[in-house]
């Protein structure tokens, strides 16, 4: 049994000593570090070294709208029911991607495709086909079965007639904001899909030949119990998606809006959440799931525990990715592109992103160039929170440098870690244990260069 396999051990008191705020890591640097003296000579020169590169591509399109707001989101959206704003929106995307078609090699595959939001559903059937038919005339997609093709959806607010869409035109991967069964719960957060729903749903999809389909949950909501929670993961796993995501509630209503309408006596407390965290990781694996890492499971014939197994596992701003080797285009407003050494990040307004496309300039607002101590501390970050393990020949051979001189003072700050047996270290390697696994944003944190400049950010508990 391989050690994502292993039950994960539980000390509460231990869990708690090391919770604390910190990135999730879906980049390294992380967003906050973007800066808004980011140049488009930057970006090019980035698009050069990685046409040199000829690496495949991922493409992301962000898809702000809803026609309903769920009060703990805390996602760049726009929430309206007037369905005409849409294709304004999608005409400047479309004008985006042509801008980057012009930069980046003809013939470059197109490995991974990805639609979010928002709800991409929000979108007509006509204007998907739009956007996907403009998508294949600028970038060159890998045939069907051989891409992973991905799009987000609300499971109560979609029809099977849209999803039948969606699979004719590529798409051959589903992930649903299943959130929670209960009632209670949903009136809370006003967040509605019944179980009869997303059951017919789920068995259209397979009728339809979905590949892959992911269920996403949130625990610590409001009105949320042990056994509520228990209920809806048991009414889940009967449904037997082939990844599941269960992310912990973050109550930031100082930063998101909508989550000033939620209740904050209505919260469990952080003690409940551990439990309902716990119970969720042992329900899961005692049903034969594969605890990825985080908040990510997959049945183990699911290409994420394969890409892990197999060591390909990669992350990126959609979590835990399969095609680690492509650079990231992403289009539409507030989306993060990762292309070489360089992330970029389109204006977060509405507005500034369609006035920079109006002007027929790239709707950037701010990005970040790695330098080579960057992008080591990145491969390391990457390995620890993909594969649980660094290698320090692995490191000299791709870097030349010598892990334990050039870390010595960050290794010396995990000894508290080796002595609670979090891992464990010697002169070739560092190994995360199972028991660490739980905390494995802390152990990362400890080689982020830039949470030890003293500045002041707000991230979300790490449990």
């Amino acid at each position: 049994m391989s050690l994502f396999q292993h039950p994960i051990p539980w000390d509460k008191n231990l869990l708690s000593q090391y919770d604390m705020a910190g990135p999730r890591y879906t980049s390294y640097p992380t967003a906050p570090q973007f800066r808004n003296t980011f140049s488009e000579k930057a970006l090019r020169n980035a698009i050069d070294r990685s046409n040199r590169s000829r690496r495949p591509l991922s493409l992301y399109f962000h898809i702000p709208f809803c026609d309903t707001l769920c009060f703990y989101c805390g996602c760049n959206k726009v929430v309206t029911h007037n369905k005409n704003r849409a294709l304004p929106y999608l005409h400047r995307m479309i004008q985006e991607m042509a801008l980057y078609a012009e930069l980046v090699e003809p013939g470059r595959t197109v490995k991974q495709l990805h639609w979010g939001g928002g709800t991409p559903t929000f979108i007509s059937t006509d204007e998907m086909s739009l956007l996907m038919k403009s998508t294949r005339r600028l970038f060159t997609l890998a045939p069907v079965d051989d891409g992973e093709f991905s799009v987000e959806i609300h499971p109560g607010r979609v029809s099977i007639d849209t999803m039948r869409h969606l699979r004719q035109l590529g798409f051959n991967r589903v992930s649903m904001g299943v959130q929670d069964f209960d009632e209670r719960v949903q009136v809370a957060v006003n967040r509605y899909n019944t179980l009869d729903q997303v059951s017919r749903l789920v068995n259209a999809l397979r009728e339809q030949h979905y590949r892959s389909i992911s269920m996403d949950l949130i625990y610590g909501l409001p009105m949320q119990s042990l056994r509520s929670l228990q209920d809806t993961l048991h009414k889940v796993i009967d449904l037997q998606p082939d990844r599941l995501s269960i992310f912990n509630y973050a109550h930031l209503p100082h930063l998101f809006k909508s989550q000033q309408l939620i209740h904050e006596a209505d919260l469990p407390d952080a003690s409940e959440k551990l439990d309902m965290l716990q119970q969720s990781i042992e329900q899961l694996q005692a049903t034969g799931y594969v605890y990825i890492g985080m908040d990510h499971f997959a049945k183990p014939d699911d290409d994420l525990a394969i890409a892990q197994r197999e060591g390909r596992m990669q992350r990126n701003f959609q979590g835990y990715s399969t095609h680690g080797d492509c650079d990231l285009l992403a289009f539409g407003v507030s989306s993060i592109s990762r292309i070489d050494n360089v992330y970029l990040q389109n204006a977060k307004e509405l507005n500034s992103y369609q006035q920079k496309l109006d002007m027929d300039m790239l709707p950037f607002e701010r990005g970040f160039t790695l330098n080579t101590e960057d992008q080591l501390r990145r491969f390391i970050i990457n390995q620890l929170i993909c594969h649980f393990h660094l290698d320090f020949n692995e490191v000299l051979h791709q870097f030349g440098v010598d892990v334990r001189h050039h870390f010595s003072r960050e290794l010396e700050r995990l000894t508290p870690m080796v002595e609670d047996g979090l891992l464990c270290l010697d002169e070739q390697r560092l190994q995360v244990n199972n028991a660490g696994r739980m905390l494995i944003r802390r152990i990362c944190m400890v080689f982020d260069e830039y949470l030890q400049t003293g500045e002041q950010i707000r991230y979300s508990k790490i449990i």
